[in-house]
């Protein structure tokens, strides 16, 4: 079903006066106009729920009413803390200075004096709803400019993160590893993030960027890296330079996606002990994302078949992990791992090799 435009015609105006005549009055001279959208309230209490109830573009008001006064009608009106608070026409038979400018600086958007001209009364609502309905369609237009500006980002987020997995996947076609072990390796990393108390923006940083670790592989020759011997040790020098590939492929950009992959692909071979590569890095010097990446990157592929080796069972991968820790792990983070174990190892039943 289609919403009717709103326009001043139909708007609706709440007409708040204690004395059943001037109500009357009012909705006369309103409807003569073509107002038909018109409230009538004669007890000031029902005010507030009654401007909640719908969209309200007009409200005249009275001064002096029993229970509730206009002023403090208008208080009530102003805690709702409205963006859309529609223009107050005071209509008074006080016609003092003082009355004014109290009605004005609470709240009251034009002042109309008792007994009021029927002309005068109708030009003003009139001029009241066509600028209420102007700043309302301005707010509108706002809102849906917001709303297509968060659906680009989302939409330039999407791309960037597809461009980032696709990147990763790039390595798996160097590589004996597996799309599956990228996998593996991302959600742990995120789990083990998760333990540490990083926040969920982090965590979703890590899981997407972790994959590109080993992106550098893309410049190793075959020769070096599906060699199915041990590597001499120029071999293993060349091979090494695929985290410095990696983290210049990934860098000069200012994208927190990007920037956080470079770290993970340039670090993520660096030892607690300082004794890993490609920079000698050691202790809380090696960034943080480094250090996750090395744990989950080290079990998955221990505890992962490859041509050239069987899979370590998990016993054997979580000794490994506690023999290397203060030397190539950082000790704390192998503690948060065993904590998260079975969450690691879920994760590995979850995408586990075909």
């Amino acid at each position: 079903m289609i919403e009717p435009i709103e326009t001043a015609q139909n708007s609706r105006i709440l007409i708040v006066d204690d004395e059943p005549a001037n109500l009357k009055l009012l909705e006369k001279m309103l409807k003569a106009e073509g107002f038909l959208n018109l409230v009538l309230i004669s007890d000031p209490r029902q005010v507030r729920e009654a401007y909640r109830a719908e969209p309200t573009a007009l409200i005249l008001l009275d001064i002096n009413m029993p229970h509730l006064d206009g002023y403090q009608v208008m208080a009530q009106l102003k805690a709702l803390n409205d963006p859309l608070l529609p223009p107050i026409l005071v209509l008074t038979a006080q016609n003092g200075r003082e009355f004014l400018m109290r009605a004005l600086n609470e709240g009251a958007r034009d002042f109309l004096s008792k007994p009021f001209d029927r002309y005068e009364l109708l030009a003003r609502v009139r001029n009241l709803l066509d600028a209420h309905l102007a700043l309302r369609l301005t707010y509108d237009q706002k809102g849906v400019l917001e709303e297509l500006v968060c659906k680009r980002t989302a939409e330039v987020v999407q791309s960037r993160l597809e461009i980032l997995q696709r990147l990763g996947s790039a390595s798996e076609y160097r590589d004996n590893e597996t799309g599956r072990h990228l996998f593996r390796m991302s959600h742990s990393a995120a789990l083990l993030a998760r333990q540490i108390g990083w926040s969920d923006k982090r965590c979703d940083l890590m899981l997407n960027t972790s994959p590109m670790h080993d992106l550098g592989k893309i410049g190793i020759s075959d020769s070096i890296l599906l060699k199915p011997a041990r590597l001499t040790p120029e071999e293993r020098a060349i091979m090494e330079t695929h985290t410095t590939i990696g983290a210049n492929i990934l860098s000069g950009s200012n994208n927190e996606l990007l920037e956080t992959a470079r770290i993970i692909a340039l670090t993520h071979h660096e030892k607690w002990d300082g004794s890993g590569y490609p920079c000698k890095l050691a202790g809380e010097a090696i960034p943080l994302e480094g250090r996750i990446a090395a744990i989950v990157d080290v079990f998955d592929a221990l505890t992962s078949e490859r041509p050239y080796k069987k899979a370590w069972s998990v016993a054997e991968a979580v000794e490994e992990l506690r023999k290397q820790s203060g030397s190539h792990f950082d000790p704390e983070l192998v503690e948060h791992f065993m904590t998260i174990l079975p969450g690691v190892l879920m994760i590995g039943e979850r995408f586990a090799e075909p």
